[in-house]
């Protein structure tokens, strides 16, 4: 995966896909690309990939339930997809579980809760 994340449209959905081994710079930035993307076109939903993650902090993890009430603030629901074993021990430890924050096991699934159909699937 790109080192520096990705924030790319699928469908009516903003797809946030973070790098294995994220930096704050990369975090912040991945954050600010999200809430832009929101303001010039209010999406149906975002997902946030964490799949690639393996390890978080807690900048990071703090920046994850940030990000996730800001996009709720802006009227957008939020799905985080992807979390790995370790990660979900970590984020516990540290005391973020993100709330009322919609999880899915991965991408699909996310976009199946906003009503994104696959093909196959219509």
């Amino acid at each position: 995966m790109n080192r520096a994340g990705s924030v790319v449209w699928v469908h009516d959905v903003l797809l946030a896909a973070f790098p294995d081994n994220p930096t704050d710079q990369t975090i912040e930035t991945l954050q600010s690309q999200v809430l832009e993307e929101i303001e010039h076109t209010p999406p149906t939903g975002v997902i946030i990939d964490l799949s690639g993650v393996e390890t978080v902090d807690s900048f990071f993890a703090r920046t994850i339930a940030e990000t996730a009430g800001m996009i709720d603030l802006m009227g957008a629901e939020t799905i985080v997809v992807g979390i790995q074993p370790p990660v979900a021990i970590t984020a516990a430890e540290l005391g973020y579980d993100l709330g009322a924050v919609k999880k899915a096991r991965n991408t699909d699934h996310a976009l199946k809760l906003l009503g994104v159909a696959r093909q196959d699937d219509a």
